[in-house]
């Protein structure tokens, strides 16, 4: 397949996916234009690995949000909007993930290593998403991070045991997705440690300045992204 006809056919999968995530109300209208234009970043950097990275975590996280939502606005837990993604969600999840393709598309050189970080930053998002809507349901008791006393269940910098062990399985979801396309080694262990670090972040970051009111959610969970692949980036040094 020629480099045009296999542009030609990720075009066509953006496309039908912002149909779909538009029609099904799984995103706005700016966040649909905002997911495909990221989306084709991400392929031109990683290919159609990076593609099913992001797949994976967009069905994982809408999944997850969808997953036994009337005990979740019951209690006050459901997402707002009911769950209609926005472009600043959008970003927030995968901003990262959209600057390393661009950076390993215009950066052959740097390439290996700005996709193992981009693995981590989806490995990051897909552990915070999980780890917060499904602990929300699972959970049999909550802590706060920074005391590891119990607090509230849905309170940021809140956390479970149930919740932080499916994070670490979105996390192992995503790391087997990459290492199928690059290859079984270290890689599947150390993206497991750049997602739980970045899941970490963000309940730090939530316990701390976003209870402040001086970040907002979608700035903790760039952050998270961020911190998901600065430590892969760190850890990457070391790959094959």
């Amino acid at each position: 397949m020629t480099d045009l006809l296999r542009l030609g056919l990720v075009v066509l999968l953006l496309g039908l996916g912002m149909g779909y995530s538009a029609r099904a109300g799984k995103l706005t209208t700016a966040a649909v234009w905002v997911g495909g234009a990221l989306g084709l970043l991400i392929y031109l950097g990683s290919g159609f690995g990076g593609l099913a990275q992001l797949a994976l975590f967009f069905g994982l996280g809408t999944a997850a949000s969808g997953w036994r939502v009337a005990d979740k606005r019951r209690l006050g837990l459901a997402e707002e909007n009911r769950g209609r993604r926005t472009a600043g969600q959008v970003v927030a999840n995968a901003g990262v993930a959209g600057v390393l393709g661009l950076l390993a598309w215009q950066w052959p050189p740097a390439a290996p290593l700005a996709c193992f970080m981009l693995a981590s930053s989806f490995a990051a998002a897909t552990a915070d998403t999980l780890a917060s809507e499904l602990g929300n349901v699972y959970g049999r008791r909550y802590y706060n991070i920074l005391t590891l006393r119990p607090d509230a269940r849905g309170l940021n910098g809140v956390v479970s045991l149930e919740g932080t062990a499916l994070g670490l399985a979105g996390s192992a979801v995503l790391a087997a997705a990459y290492c199928l396309g690059a290859g079984w080694g270290p890689a599947f262990g150390w993206l497991l440690v750049a997602g739980t670090a970045g899941n970490l972040a963000d309940s730090v970051l939530g316990a701390t300045l976003e209870r402040r009111g001086y970040l907002s959610n979608n700035a903790v969970n760039f952050l998270n992204t961020l911190t998901g692949a600065l430590v892969a980036g760190a850890l990457g040094h070391w790959l094959p």
